[in-house]
């Protein structure tokens, strides 16, 4: 059986900057965990996201409004356009990536998680990641992409055994050591919520992350041979939408 035919998804969603959305998800063949997508790209980029995530099962989406809630609503209405059903809702106030999950940790409490960065677009195979990360048996497990320039990616430098030894956000040049970055996929075990904090704001890579391994937990990278294509500028997020417009992009 395909990942895709055994997933049955809802899904829930908070915004960070612009949006983000969680997905529960109960899988027959590899045992039930949550996706957890953020920041959420829009025009053809983001419908290249949700079509992605649809792929492998996402049906029913609830998101949280922050920045220009009515552009969103806009522009993916009530879901149907994309073979999906959105629920909105809206939040005042950003608590982060991970200060965020606080408001639903009860849905992440007994299942393993997927977490998936949206602000980037990916064929990465997630049935075959979350085969690699319950072999590790590890907390988590992040999907490394090779990028020549790191200094504006979360630098992950791993043993020879793909244990994660330390992460640094966004180093400058003479500091790099390695050429593997966070690609914001990640698997994870319900106790890497122990590592929120309880109230205000946090980050998944600059905080949760750093201080599980500081506790000795163990956190693996899954080297991605799959492609990865960035969108950490708006030139970048141009150059997305022409190459997805022109169908130079397969997903």
């Amino acid at each position: 059986m395909k990942l895709k035919d055994a997933l049955a998804f809802l899904a829930l969603s908070l915004a960070w900057g612009s949006s983000f959305f969680w997905i529960k998800i109960a899988v027959s063949e590899i045992g039930p965990f949550l996706l957890v997508a953020l920041r959420l790209l829009f025009g053809i980029a983001g419908l290249a996201v949700v079509v992605w995530l649809r792929r492998y099962g996402v049906k029913d989406l609830v998101i949280n409004l922050h920045h220009h809630p009515e552009a969103i609503r806009d522009h993916f209405g009530d879901g149907s356009a994309f073979d999906v059903h959105i629920t909105y809702s809206y939040e005042p106030e950003l608590l982060g990536t991970a200060g965020a999950i606080n408001a639903v940790a009860h849905l992440f409490a007994e299942e393993t998680f997927l977490i998936v960065y949206g602000d980037n677009l990916t064929n990465c195979d997630l049935a075959r990641l979350v085969a690699y990360h319950r072999a590790k048996g590890g907390l988590a497990t992040i999907a490394l992409h090779y990028r020549e320039d790191v200094t504006q990616s979360g630098m992950v430098v791993t043993d020879d055994i793909d244990r994660v030894t330390h992460f640094q956000e966004k180093p400058p040049a003479s500091e790099a050591c390695s050429n593997w970055v966070n690609a914001g996929i990640l698997v994870a075990e319900p106790a890497l919520l122990r590592y929120i904090p309880g109230s205000g704001f946090s980050d998944l890579s600059r905080d949760v992350l750093p201080a599980a391994l500081a506790d000795g937990q163990k956190i693996y990278g899954y080297r991605m041979s799959e492609d990865l294509w960035w969108a950490d500028s708006l030139e970048e997020y141009r150059g997305l939408e022409r190459l997805l417009a022109a169908g130079k992009i397969a997903l």
